[in-house]
C-alpha cells in the first residue's frame, strides 16, 4: 500500500472539513487545469521560504526567460491541485497554523533536473465492464494483513521514481519537454505532523523538513479512522472533495483522484485500502486497462478514469496486483495543443514502502 509530496506534493494541510484530501506535492497527476493551479501553489511554496533564500536563485521549475514558468508537481505540500483554487486557501491556513518548510541545506545545493523530449507511451485498451471485477481482485489483495502494523513513534517511508512532461516557454517558443526520471524519498510520522522529503531537483541532498500543526489526510492515523464500508467511505470522499473541488473538474474525477492520492504515498491499514478500491468501483467512468507501464518500466494492468482528454491510471502488478505506481496519459488531443495523444504528463513508481523507527531512517538501518 502507499504514501508522499512532489510533484504530487505531499502531506497536504487541509482544514478540518478537508481532512480526507491529500496534501503535499507530488506530486499529483497533471492536467491542463492543474498546470495553472500548480503555478499558484508553487508561488505559495516559494513564499514560505525566507526572503534571502527565495531571492538566492530561481526555482528549478521556472525559467528566467519564460513569461509562463513551466511548473510540474514539485510543491512538497500539494499533490493534486486538481482539487483546486480552494486548496490554496487550505494551504494558506496551514501556513498560518505553523507549517514549516526548511531545507537541510542551502538552495544552491539543489541541482536542476535535466530535460528531454516529451514522454510518450502506447495507450492501453480500456474496458469498462472489466473494472468491477479487477477492482474486486485488487481489493482482496489489498486486504492482506501480512504487512507490519506501525506503532507510535514510528514513521512511514516511501521511495519512488517520478517524472513529468510539461510545456516549457522561452521567449515566444513553447515546446513539450520532460524532466528526467528522478528519485523521491518521503518520511511521515503516523499523525502526519512531522516528516522529511528528499527529491532530486527539488531539495538539496539533505532534504527538507515537513512539519505542521495540521496533519495531512494521507497520514496513517487519519487513514485508520476512515470508514471501511465502501458506500460510506465513498460518500465521505465525495463530500470532502466537493468542498475543495475546482468547478471545472467533474466531481466523479475529483473523487477518483482523491482516492488515488490516499493510496499513493501512504500506508493505509489493510481494511481501509481494500475499502478504497471497492469505493473506486462505484465511481462512474472507471475502467480497466489491459497494459500500462510505470516510471521504472514495469508493465501491469491499470484502473483508470478519463477526464478532459487525459486518463489517470493506477498501475498494478499483473500477478500479485500490488500497486506499482501511476501515470497520466493524454488520450484525446485538442486543436493546437502541444501535448499529443500518447504523451505521459506524469509518471511514478513506488520502489519501496516500509515502516521505520525514526525520521530520515532508511529501512534496515539500526536506530
Amino acid at each position: 500500500m502507499n504514501a508522499s509530496p512532489s510533484h504530487r506534493p505531499h502531506p497536504a494541510e487541509w482544514t478540518e472539513t478537508q481532512s480526507l484530501l491529500p496534501s503535499a506535492e507530488r506530486d499529483l497527476p497533471a492536467g491542463r487545469h492543474q498546470f495553472h493551479k500548480e503555478q499558484m501553489m508553487a508561488r505559495i511554496h516559494e513564499d514560505l521560504r525566507t526572503p534571502s533564500r527565495t531571492s538566492s536563485r530561481t526555482s528549478s521549475l521556472t525559467s528566467a526567460t519564460s513569461p509562463v514558468a513551466p511548473v510540474k508537481r514539485s510543491n512538497p505540500f500539494l499533490r493534486r491541485t486538481i482539487l483546486l483554487p480552494a486548496a490554496a486557501l487550505a494551504l494558506a491556513g496551514a501556513v498560518a497554523g505553523g507549517l514549516a518548510l526548511t531545507d537541510g541545506g542551502t538552495q544552491d545545493d539543489t541541482t536542476a533536473l535535466a530535460t528531454g523530449p516529451a514522454l510518450t507511451t502506447r495507450i492501453g485498451t480500456a474496458d469498462a465492464e472489466g473494472a468491477p471485477q479487477l477492482l474486486d481482485r485488487i481489493s482482496l489483495a489489498a486486504a492482506d494483513t501480512s504487512a507490519p502494523t506501525p506503532h507510535k513513534g514510528q514513521y512511514i517511508y516511501i521511495a519512488s521514481k517520478v517524472a513529468d512532461t510539461y510545456i516549457k516557454t522561452v521567449g515566444d517558443k513553447s515546446e513539450a519537454v520532460s524532466n528526467e526520471l528522478h528519485s523521491r524519498q518521503v518520511w511521515n510520522s503516523l499523525d502526519g505532523r512531522d516528516g522529511w522529503l528528499i527529491e532530486a531537483g527539488e531539495t538539496s541532498d539533505k532534504g527538507i523538513t515537513l512539519k505542521s500543526n495540521v496533519p495531512f489526510s494521507g497520514a496513517y492515523n487519519a487513514l485508520a479512522a476512515l470508514p471501511t464500508d465502501p458506500a460510506a467511505l465513498l460518500r465521505k470522499i465525495y463530500q470532502e472533495s466537493d468542498a475543495v473541488r475546482d468547478p471545472e473538474v467533474p466531481r466523479d474525477q475529483a473523487a477518483f483522484v482523491a482516492i488515488g492520492d490516499l493510496l499513493f504515498e501512504s500506508y493505509p491499514p489493510a481494511e481501509v485500502g481494500a475499502a478504497l478500491y471497492k469505493a473506486a468501483a462505484k465511481i462512474p467512468g472507471v475502467v480497466a486497462v489491459d497494459d500500462a507501464v510505470d516510471a521504472t518500466g514495469r508493465h501491469g494492468v491499470a484502473i483508470a478514469r478519463e477526464s478532459d482528454g487525459e486518463r489517470t491510471e493506477w498501475i498494478f502488478d499483473k500477478k500479485t496486483l500490488r500497486f506499482l505506481g501511476e501515470r497520466v496519459v493524454v488520450v484525446k488531443a485538442k486543436a493546437g495543443d502541444l501535448l499529443k495523444v500518447g504523451t505521459v504528463t506524469h509518471t511514478s513508481a513506488i520502489t519501496e514502502r516500509a515502516v521505520v523507527d525514526a525520521n530520515k531512517q532508511l529501512p534496515g538501518q539500526v536506530s
